[in-house]
């Protein structure tokens, strides 16, 4: 498969005009072949709020209708989307990320773990961790700080992901997550990691960009620095299935998940 991660600036608490941005470049990015095209956390609201008041004004309403518009573009372009946004259900809010592909499929994943910042302080955490099927393999989204908890990634390998995908808020002080987490949850895992990050600076945040696509070696496929821009990178994610790696046949070789001891892991359970 051929992803895009788009790393790219957002107007605050203006849904039309990150609207259109989105669908420009599905458009832009057909032609290239692109096959799956990632925008950042929140890419339709904005992310930085000081309340609940203010959350709830950034949210959406009728977030169904936004999607069924996104859906009618993907429909257009055969480029499917992974992006953020943030909605509300009556006074109920959420952070989640919508994954769109042709055929008018929606499939939906609310953020479950919730740092003290921002928008987040004020949205419900959601309590699963799908993997969905796609065309071209098993795609399991977190978002941002969800990539911090070790158990979600490797859950979601559990589960069969191939691509875990993570459309993130990473604002200055979180530059551990784009230059290690990234890659360390790609190789333990075994799985490919496409996390994008936004840029510019809302509300006096400054996000600082640094997308990166990372393979189940923990290899850094491609990154991106402080501008915004596109990333483009070609996956071949039956090598994420692939989670034995020997180095010397008999005699060097380890075993991801083989090795597992389930029983002493039951601590995880009991905190």
């Amino acid at each position: 498969m051929r992803l895009a991660a788009c790393q790219l600036d957002v107007v605050f608490n203006d849904p039309q005009a990150n609207l259109a941005v989105l669908c420009r470049e599905l458009r832009d990015l057909a032609p290239l072949g692109v096959d799956l095209a990632v925008f950042p956390e929140a890419f339709l609201n904005g992310y930085v709020v000081s309340s609940a008041e203010e959350a709830r004004e950034i949210a959406l309403a009728h977030a169904d209708e936004v999607l069924r518009r996104v859906a009618e573009v993907v429909d257009e372009t055969k480029v499917s989307a992974i992006f953020g946004y943030l909605w509300r259900d009556g006074e109920i809010l959420h952070n989640s990320a919508a994954m769109i592909l042709p055929g008018g499929r929606i499939e939906r994943y609310d953020k479950a773990h919730l740092p003290f910042l921002g928008y987040d302080r004020f949205a419900k955490p959601g309590h699963d961790l799908p993997v969905f099927e796609t065309p071209w393999g098993r795609i399991g989204m977190l978002i941002c700080y969800d990539l911090r908890i070790p158990e979600a990634t490797r859950v979601l390998a559990l589960r069969g992901a191939d691509l875990l995908v993570l459309p993130t808020n990473w604002p200055e002080g979180a530059e551990l997550s784009a230059k290690h987490y990234t890659v360390v949850r790609a190789s333990e895992n075994r799985i490919f990691v496409a996390a994008v990050n936004r840029v510019g600076t809302e509300n006096g945040t400054r996000f600082f960009g640094h997308s990166t696509v990372s393979s189940p070696e923990g290899e850094v496929l491609g990154a991106l620095g402080e501008d915004a821009g596109r990333l483009i990178v070609d996956l071949d994610l039956s090598l994420a299935r692939q989670k034995n790696r020997i180095v010397i046949p008999g005699e060097y070789e380890t075993h991801a998940f083989a090795v597992r001891q389930p029983e002493a892991y039951k601590p995880l359970n009991e905190s």
